[in-house]
């Protein structure tokens, strides 16, 4: 069992730590002298019972547990204090508080609550079923998947396509803070509860951090309004909550998935980059047309091979999505229904020779399939193969 022990008060840290000590010797115990120190400990190290004072720098100790239930529910918390304000101890009970002790503590009265709770965490360990650790396994896994494909990253052979399914349609939320700034855990903590709350507010969807200085929140929302109001409504309380200084931004509804890697990279721009980007991007269009030019020419020459996007993309050494969105702009195609085109032509001039066999032409265009090429076929020319041999014959 591992215990953690935030009071701004030496004495009082320590005097716990030697009375837990002494009776628990198997017991890991931490101290922080903050909410910022005690945020880094639980993102660090595993803790079953926090012990909180109320009065710390930073956050109140009140407000720290209230933040910290979303990361971590399965934390039993008690509120240790030398107020005996009803009105503390009634909030403590309703945040979920186990107990509230007032100082001085005495000895007996802490080990009673210590021993308590303990035992409750251990009945609670063994009530868990591997479904609730699995799906908790599954979440953790969710978003370290969802981190590395918003970052561009290789996600191996994991199948992202649940993603794909759950967001047919999505709003992109980032959290900069100044890279120039000391950054702690409790603001970066901060930012993730209060986005995270405000995304499961306004509709469904998660948060990720993207690294030391940034956050990113994928949301599935009612409406361009409701992404408008969540922005206002984190603006605000970020303000609230975090002293450094920081930079919010939002991307407008999307609807294809794999336009994330290349949104991210935007949103996580400087206004200065941005700047000097919009200064550059006549030019780099223009560079960018002539790449395409030179991909039609490389496809029109293998278009009858097995030829993906992403395959061309390397070709000429551009990112597959910013690619796709120069070859769109130059054909008025997307890639896939130009390849199509190119194919179906071809596969109309050999059915011009009546000596060729169907499953000739089929798999001299690239299709090792007679029949998904028939059906192409149909869909694109209104009729099938067959039919359209037939009516050149006449």
């Amino acid at each position: 069992m591992n215990i953690l022990i935030a009071d701004d008060e030496s004495m009082i840290r320590q005097g716990i730590r030697r009375t837990i000590g002494q009776a628990l010797p198997a017991c890991g115990i931490h101290l922080a002298a903050s909410t910022e120190e005690a945020a880094g400990i639980l993102a660090e190290h595993p803790v079953d019972i926090v012990l909180t004072d109320i009065l710390m720098p930073g956050m109140d100790g009140l407000e720290f547990m209230r933040i910290s239930k979303r990361k971590h529910p399965h934390l039993q918390w008690v509120v240790i204090s030398a107020h005996s304000d009803f009105q503390y101890a009634q909030r403590a009970v309703k945040l979920g508080a186990k107990d509230y002790l007032l100082k001085p503590i005495g000895k007996k009265k802490l080990l009673e609550c210590i021993e308590m709770l303990a035992a409750e965490a251990l009945v609670a360990s063994q009530q868990a079923s591997e479904g609730k650790l699995l799906k908790s396994n599954m979440v953790y896994l969710r978003e370290a998947v969802f981190q590395r494909y918003a970052l561009g990253l290789d996600t191996g052979k994991l199948d992202i396509q649940p993603f794909v399914e759950n967001y047919p349609e999505f709003h992109l939320f980032m959290v900069r803070m100044e890279p120039d700034h000391r950054q702690t855990h409790l603001e970066h903590f901060m930012i993730e509860n209060v986005l995270s709350e405000l995304i499961e507010a306004g509709g469904s969807g998660f948060v990720v951090s993207l690294d030391r200085h940034s956050l990113l929140g994928i949301a599935r929302l009612r409406d361009e309004a409701e992404a408008a109001r969540l922005e206002t409504l984190l603006e605000s309380h970020l303000k609230r909550y975090v002293k450094v200084p920081l930079q919010i931004t939002r991307s407008g509804v999307h609807h294809n998935f794999a336009s994330i890697p290349e949104e991210v990279a935007r949103l996580r721009r400087t206004p200065e980059e941005i700047a000097a980007a919009a200064v550059d991007a006549g030019e780099c269009l223009r560079k960018g047309m002539h790449t395409v030019d030179v991909a039609l020419q490389y496809i029109r020459t293998h278009f009858t091979e097995e030829l993906s996007l992403e395959k061309v993309a390397s070709v000429v050494f551009l990112n597959p999505v910013y690619f796709s969105q120069l070859f769109k702009q130059k054909t008025g195609q997307g890639y896939k229904d130009y390849v199509i085109c190119l194919r179906m032509e071809e596969a109309k001039r050999l059915l011009g020779d009546p000596h060729l066999r169907l499953a000739d032409i089929s798999e001299r265009i690239g299709y090792q399939d007679m029949r998904h090429f028939t059906q192409v076929f149909r869909r694109k020319c209104g009729m099938t193969p067959t039919e359209y041999r037939h009516q050149g014959v006449k």
